[in-house]
């Protein structure tokens, strides 16, 4: 294994030190050169940029607003929603110098819509033949001041930042997921952003398949505030069993989960980002908003699905369980893996090309009969989460299940979150705690030209529109998938697993993510 401990730079460290004594220090009062109405502090700062504008800042309980004095410019008010960090440290000349970083929502050119955009501003505290330590410690008030900013109360949710211990992230890097390039997406932005919004964290990058299962399932998570996954959804699959497999599985799933994207397919991520409301975004954009979102987000309650296999098997999932076309694509596009996201459209025109079909049975308990009082409790000797839903598979399943009559489909698939991958927004409506298996399927008889207009539309999340008599949606606690077909491919999370009888069932909020 391993592991390299990325230090906060010393003045990172120094600011952080005095925010932490200044929690119960009077930052509200005004400072000795007066304050605007409203205002929590207000004082005059040079440019750091020039060294000669004059500027005035006004920080109030939502936004900080910047004047400058020297001409008759409008003010610039900054919205503190959008800013990450903030920090003070001696000037390279003289001084004190206050560096805050604003991620504000912007229009740029060939983007469907605003997104989060990178913008550091410096200003400069003090001259020449000025004390700088006083200058200092004014610039670590200020900064201390920002960084503990009236926050907004939130109902469904507390901030990551408040529940944060000084003990820091574990990051965990596959470097060969997607195109191989998540160290590169570490080194060119995570690190940055992790370090502006004052988070310590230590980077693990794993060398096998299961060695992030293995480190979390001996790892002393007290040791951490988060474990967080930079990589596809492969990694956080991992992440989720080691835990589930802990003796003390009940805590360790407790501890707040990140995602950032990293891989190929990058369907949580884009989920998180879906759940924000804001516009689509893909790429380093994706990544801005899920940087942004683990620092400033919410610890919010994650479903798990317990998924058992026909050998007796258990794993826990978060996304997704697959069956036919979709997890055909999955699979066979492995070999396409160098060239990213674009290796699931060619596995797809690949596919069209060859359309399968499976003969099977499906049942599932509906969404509305949320108690299922007809099911027993399956395996009462595993004591994590007892699938209370589900009858064991060599039994009829209860009465008050639907039954799909045996037949032939194209697909089946069930959806625990709103994406499918980066650009396949599958179930719109998908909630990380809404209780509920999203469950697609599609009937044979499809052409391929119906096939492919619905993954077309499934880019805008408009796929249930199109009218197509072969696609059937319904929400589900609980279901059970019976192939009859000799030879098939099965995935959960996608990641592939023995092919034969399954079924499921959701846990509610077992589980925490840091999300919108």
């Amino acid at each position: 294994m391993h592991m390299c401990l990325k230090s906060v730079p010393r003045q990172h460290a120094l600011t952080a030190a005095s925010s932490r004594r200044g929690m119960d220090e009077p930052d509200a009062a005004p400072q000795r050169n007066g304050s605007a109405a409203g205002a929590r502090m207000h004082g005059l700062f040079t440019e750091e940029d020039t060294g000669r504008l004059t500027v005035a800042l006004t920080l109030s309980d939502s936004c900080l607003t910047v004047q400058t004095i020297s001409c008759a410019s409008a003010p610039e008010h900054l919205d503190l929603r959008d800013c990450l960090g903030s920090r003070a440290h001696r000037g390279e000349a003289q001084g004190a110098q206050l560096c805050l970083y604003f991620y504000p929502y912007r229009r740029r050119w060939m983007a469907s819509g605003p997104v989060r955009q990178r913008d550091e501003r410096r200003f400069r505290l003090g001259t020449e033949g000025s004390d700088e330590d006083a200058s200092l410690r004014e610039a670590e008030r200020w900064a201390r001041a920002i960084n503990t900013a009236r926050r907004p109360e939130h109902t469904h949710g507390v901030l990551f930042s408040e529940v944060r211990r000084p003990c820091g992230v574990m990051v965990l890097v596959n470097p060969q997921s997607g195109r191989g390039q998540a160290m590169a997406l570490y080194n060119g932005h995570v690190q940055r952003m992790l370090t502006e919004a004052d988070i310590p964290h230590t980077l693990f990058i794993t060398e096998r398949q299961n060695h992030a299962r293995d480190l979390v399932r001996s790892a002393d998570l007290t040791q951490w505030d988060a474990l967080v996954i930079l990589s596809g959804d492969g990694l956080l699959f991992e992440v989720v069993n080691g835990l589930m497999e802990r003796q003390d599985w009940e805590k360790a799933i407790q501890t707040p989960l990140g995602i950032l994207p990293g891989g190929s397919g990058n369907a949580l991520a884009a989920s998180v980002h879906h759940y924000t409301r804001a516009s689509p975004v893909w790429g380093e954009d994706l990544l801005t908003s899920c940087g942004f979102l683990l620092c400033k987000g919410l610890v919010s309650k994650l479903d798990l699905i317990s998924i058992r296999l026909s050998s007796g098997a258990r794993l826990f999932s978060f996304l997704s369980l697959a069956w036919g076309f979709v997890a055909d694509v999955d699979i066979e596009s492995e070999q396409f893996r160098q060239i990213g996201a674009l290796r699931f459209i060619l596995g797809t025109l690949l596919r069209l090309a060859s359309l399968r079909i499976y003969q099977g049975k499906l049942a599932f308990l509906p969404a509305e009969n949320e108690c299922g009082s007809d099911s027993a409790s399956f395996s009462p000797s595993d004591s994590r989460l007892p699938d209370h839903l589900l009858a064991p598979l060599e039994q009829p399943v209860p009465r008050d299940w639907t039954l799909v009559e045996e037949r032939e489909f194209v697909l089946v698939l069930a959806m625990f979150q709103s994406h499918l991958s980066e650009d396949l927004l599958a179930a719109p409506d998908a909630r990380t705690d809404d209780g509920l298996i999203h469950l697609f399927y599609v009937t044979a008889g499809i052409s391929r030209a119906a096939l492919l207009r619905l993954f077309r539309a499934m880019q805008s999340g408009t796929h249930l529109d199109c009218g197509c008599a072969h696609l059937v949606y319904r929400r589900a606690r609980a279901l059970r998938l019976e192939p009859l077909s000799a030879a098939g491919v099965m995935t959960v999370d996608g990641e592939r697993v023995e092919y034969g009888p399954v079924q499921a069932q959701v846990h509610r909020g077992v589980a925490r993510l840091i999300s919108a």
